[in-house]
């Protein structure tokens, strides 16, 4: 299989099963391991991804990881859109997936959380739109520079994975009172499909939230480790598919 192929297919099985296991963990076990647990969930499937596909796609799993690679020069536009796409589709199918299975549990209401974000009366603690935006961008922004800094080119190799699964996890920690932590519009978009209006109408801030705090984080990586910005040639053949 060609490596273009191959990392496509891994973005989008990637972005699947974090739906399904992290997102599922909140949906059907929620009341069961509290939210501690659920952010363990985010960041233990993290984890276990970044090994099992870092090393063939780097393990995105997530478009504002994605931005910050292009912004950072790492990948080309063309792999960029060819991983939104199946970032994008993975998420909605990892989350039909988890539809199917909520409905067979007897009393469990799929209909207005379902795992998705929110901010207002969709938030625990009611923050407002202000403080929800905010709140994104940071956390995401601390996401995408754990990841830009642990990676010197794109893939995730070696302990690589480690501080990115803690950094999610933290970062749920956090965020789920908050917003129900987004940091990833692919994760947010499934679940607000199936979650229905109220979600839907909120999800315009899961999407833009993120990717700017990538796009930040992408640009301050610039400042604190300039020795690690590859020039980009070298990256770009590695997952445009001229390797293989």
């Amino acid at each position: 299989m060609k490596t273009e192929t191959r990392t496509i297919v891994a973005e989008f099985l990637g972005t699947l099963l974090l739906v399904f296991f992290a997102v599922g963990a909140a949906v059907l076990a929620g009341e069961y391991i509290t939210a501690i647990g659920i952010s363990l969930a985010f960041g233990f499937t993290l984890l276990a991804l970044a090994y099992a596909l870092g090393p063939i796609s780097g393990c995105h799993v997530n478009p504002a990881v994605t931005l910050g690679m292009l912004t950072a020069k790492r990948i080309t536009l063309r792999t960029a859109i060819e991983y939104w796409v199946a970032q994008l589709l993975g998420g909605i199918v990892g989350a039909a997936l988890l539809f199917l299975v909520a409905k067979q549990v007897p009393g469990l209401k799929t209909s207005g959380a379902f795992g998705s974000n929110g901010y207002g009366d969709r938030s625990t603690v009611h923050i407002n739109v202000g403080g929800a935006f905010i709140v994104e961008v940071v956390l995401t922004f601390l996401l995408v520079f754990v990841v830009l800094a642990v990676t010197h080119k794109v893939a995730v190799t070696g302990f690589d994975g480690l501080p990115i699964g803690l950094a999610l996890a933290t970062i749920h920690l956090i965020g789920i009172p908050l917003t129900g932590t987004s940091v990833n519009p692919a994760r947010s978009i499934g679940p607000a499909i199936f979650a229905g209006t109220a979600a839907l109408s909120q999800l315009w801030l899961f999407i833009l939230a993120p990717l700017i705090g990538g796009v930040l984080a992408a640009y301050a990586h610039r400042l604190t480790h300039p020795a690690d910005n590859v020039p980009g040639a070298e990256v770009v053949a590695e997952l445009s598919g001229e390797s293989s």
